[in-house]
């Protein structure tokens, strides 16, 4: 019984407490029937009550006021909320952030203003907006620790906020960024098989050297870092050692901040060696097709970078049938006892995927076909990886396109389809303009030019020329149908007349008056092949005077129509020569780019030969090599090779024509040596030219910044190279004795120097110091080779 009574006081005791509770509720619910805000300057009422979650007819509780309380204040407007009741009105009272008066940053240098302002204009750091000192305080620190990833470790920020009247503030971000510190010390622990040079070889951080001051490879950043002990795992898993272990990376600060000293703790591991390599999957196409693709044997060292071409070679054939999105994963397993490795290649195709569309964006001023013909990536067919690349590079060789990038786009509700996105960037492509320029070899020339690349919308080109100098005049007209016919074949048509008194600033006295008309033709055989054909018509007016060489008279009287030039009472003497000129060539080019190229080759054939019956029959071949060979990280090396070769074929021609000679010397063939002054001379002491020349250049093409790798390059350069004559022209030494200028190579020039260029807003600059190895002194005899230790060449439209 006792139990049973203690029992229903605690009932009671319970309903009690429900009962008063229940009236204390009773008590705080109340029914809104109107609202007022109190301390809004320049946020609106209206703009509160959008973001009240009450409305009038609401019952008021101690939940609905912290909810109401929270969305108020999550608008950001305001510092302080606080709800109060008077009567049945709900009173909001608020108090308001400060807005932005004025927004100052300063200090900053590796940060670009713009740059910064976007960045924090987006996190409502901006005049005009309201303040929020957490976020302020945020982007601070953020700041900081961004130059910290910079290696500016001694960096200062400070964000001095003023007051002003009606609420409002002036805010500031001061920084002071320092010095980035400088690694004075990287070591490599544990390494037993290579070196530390080897290895921190293949870092891009290094302590000072004498490039330090070009490149900045001395200055410490986290992301860097990164990278370098990436590259030091890869270079340790290229050559065989698979369970390679980076234990740990210490990086030191010197109190003062400077000066950084990195550790890093590696585990080598074993060599290993393949055992096996398998397919598994879903196998698309033929078995073999992919095993074709595979960098591995049995019995071969392991090589992470061999299976990692496997996969992209395996991926590009997938590609090719349609499977664009194929996943390609290798296996490596371990046999720590054999130190062995089995890999195995698991193959998943994905669904097969087909372009629906092609969009180009960006692109107002030209014909969307013009875009549409260098695709080989087509609408409807199977999207390819390598298709797209090729079609990329095709789109930014264009000389109207400034950049080129694309994305694929999945179609709604169709998985197997794809949309092709093409943002281009367009360039200018026409200009009216002038030039002026120099050359050691031309001297100065002024001249005005019209070029448009994109002839209404066209992709095809018109030119037109006038340039004067004081050696030659020169008018050119052209016209190029960059697709002529549905093949891609180009048409160009061109109107040219010259009025050259030398040949070089060099040369001896030579009138040529010059008259052509004439058309070719490039075929693509592939897409990185042509075929170049075309021909022209001439007709040239040739007069020597006192100042000529003897040389030059003799070619003059002996070839085409020679006459006695009136008044000259039998001094002075000239020639017409009229010829049809057929050309035929071959061009290989797969640089990534015209401009600046950092991979890829060039080779091209070709052959000029006038028709027989021609006033002057003769012959041209020119063939030229160059190559873009990646070494290590971004150093390039770099062959330009040339070789010409002319001559007369027949009995009515002596020689080549003087205007076909060619000139060597400068920085197009052996810098260092005077421009134009190799190879044979004339009675004058005069360059005459040859109808050969071989000339090569060798360059280490240093880094440079990424600022500066798109408009500047320097290197250092071998050149070897002369001019030549084989016959048809008798040359004398000093002393009037015959002498030959044949093909010898104990006479080819070398020389050694630095090289710069720069695409400067007037032209592209070229500048070199070229030493010459082998150049000849003057004797009672012969001629000494001219030398020119600096060169430079400098003209484009302005």
């Amino acid at each position: 019984m006792k139990r049973f009574g203690a029992f229903r006081r605690c009932v009671a005791i319970v309903v009690l407490g429900i009962v008063v509770l229940g009236a204390a509720h009773a008590q705080d619910s109340w029914v809104v029937r109107d609202f007022r805000v109190v301390g809004a300057q320049r946020i609106s009422e209206g703009t509160v009550f959008n973001y009240l979650p009450i409305n009038v007819g609401d019952t008021m509780t101690p939940q609905r006021v912290q909810e109401a309380m929270r969305a108020v204040y999550s608008t950001g407007f305001f510092r302080d909320v606080e709800l109060r009741r008077d009567g049945d009105t709900l009173v909001i009272a608020v108090l308001e952030r400060p807005s932005i008066e004025d927004f100052t940053i300063e200090g900053n240098q590796d940060i670009e203003t713009e740059v910064l302002e976007a960045s924090l204009r987006e996190v409502g750091l901006a005049r005009g907006r309201v303040f929020d000192q957490s976020v302020l305080d945020e982007v601070a620190q953020a700041l900081t620790e961004q130059y910290f990833s910079q290696g500016k470790y001694a960096v200062k920020i400070e964000t001095p906020i003023e007051e002003l009247p009606d609420n409002r503030v002036r805010v500031g971000i001061n920084i002071e960024e320092g010095d980035r510190a400088e690694i004075q010390q990287i070591n490599i622990v544990g390494n037993t098989s290579f070196d530390d040079e080897t290895l921190l070889g293949q870092f891009a951080q290094r302590t000072r050297n004498w490039l330090s001051w070009i490149r900045a490879d001395n200055r410490y950043a986290k992301q860097a870092l990164e990278g370098d002990l990436e590259a030091l795992r890869a270079y340790y898993m290229d050559r065989g050692y698979a369970d390679f272990r980076l234990d740990g990376v210490q990086v030191a600060i010197s109190p003062d901040k400077r000066d950084i000293f990195i550790t890093v703790n590696i585990t080598e591991g074993d060599l290993y060696t393949v055992s096996d390599v398998r397919l598994a999957g879903e196998m698309v196409v033929p078995e073999d097709e992919l095993r074709a693709e595979i960098n591995l044997t049995p019995g071969q060292v392991f090589s992470q970078r061999s299976i990692a071409s496997t996969e992209v070679g395996m991926s590009a054939r997938l590609s090719a049938e349609g499977y664009a999105f194929a996943q390609i994963q290798s296996v490596p397993e371990l046999n720590y006892e054999t130190r062995e490795v089995d890999i195995t290649f698991f193959i998943n195709p994905q669904s097969r995927v087909y372009v629906r569309r092609i969009n180009f964006n960006g692109t107002d001023s030209v014909n969307d076909e013009v875009f549409r013909r260098e695709m080989v990536q087509l609408e409807g067919s199977y999207l390819s990886n390598t298709l797209l690349e090729t079609s990329q590079i095709r789109l930014q060789r264009l000389p109207y396109v400034n950049s080129v990038d694309f994305e694929t786009v999945p179609v709604p509700g169709s998985p197997d389809l794809v949309d092709v996105e093409w943002a281009i960037e367009e360039g200018l492509p026409g200009q009216f303009g002038g030039s002026l320029g120099y050359s050691q070899t031309y001297g100065v020339t002024l001249g005005g030019n019209f070029v448009h690349s994109n002839f209404m919308g066209t992709g095809n080109r018109a030119a037109m020329e006038i340039t004067g100098g004081e050696f030659a005049k020169l008018y050119n007209v052209s016209y190029t149908d960059a697709y002529r016919t549905i093949d891609g074949m180009s048409r160009t048509l061109s109107f040219s007349y010259r009025d050259i008194s030398q040949f070089t600033s060099g040369a001896s006295d030579f009138s040529t008056e010059t008259f052509s008309v004439g058309a070719d033709w490039n075929y693509p055989i592939t897409l990185r092949q042509f075929l170049r054909f075309g021909f022209s018509l001439q007709q040239a007016e040739l007069a020597t005077g006192f100042f000529s060489s003897s040389q030059a008279a003799e070619w003059v009287m002996n070839n085409g129509t020679p006459f006695e030039v009136p008044g000259s009472d039998g001094m002075f003497f000239g020639t017409q020569v009229q010829s049809l000129e057929l050309t035929a060539g071959w061009i290989y080019d797969s640089r990534n780019r015209f401009l600046f190229p950092d991979s890829g080759t060039r080779i091209g054939f070709s052959l000029s030969a006038t028709a027989p019956g021609s006033d002057a029959e003769y012959y041209v071949t020119r063939f030229d090599f160059t190559k873009y060979l990646p070494l290590f990280g971004d150093w390039l090396f770099r062959i330009n090779s040339r070789l010409s070769f002319g001559d007369a074929y027949g009995e009515k021609t002596t020689a080549l024509p003087p205007f076909r000679n060619f000139f060597g010397g400068g920085p197009g063939s052996v810098r260092g040596f005077k421009e134009s002054w190799l190879g044979p001379r004339d009675s004058l002491r005069n360059p005459y030219g040859g109808n050969a020349l071989f000339a090569t250049q060798f360059e280490l093409i240093i880094p440079t910044p990424e600022a500066m790798a798109g408009s500047a390059r320097i290197s250092l350069f071998y050149d070897i190279g002369n001019v030549f004559s084989t016959g048809g022209v008798s040359f004398f030494d000093k002393l009037g004795d015959p002498v030959e200028y044949d093909f010898d190579y104990d006479n080819l020039k070398q020389s050694i120097g630095l090289a710069v260029e720069w695409l400067a807003p007037m032209g592209l600059l070229t500048f070199s110091y070229g030493v010459p190895l082998n150049n000849n002194a003057e004797t009672d005899r012969f001629f000494r080779d001219e030398t020119e230790e600096f060169q430079f060449r400098v003209g484009n439209a302005f």
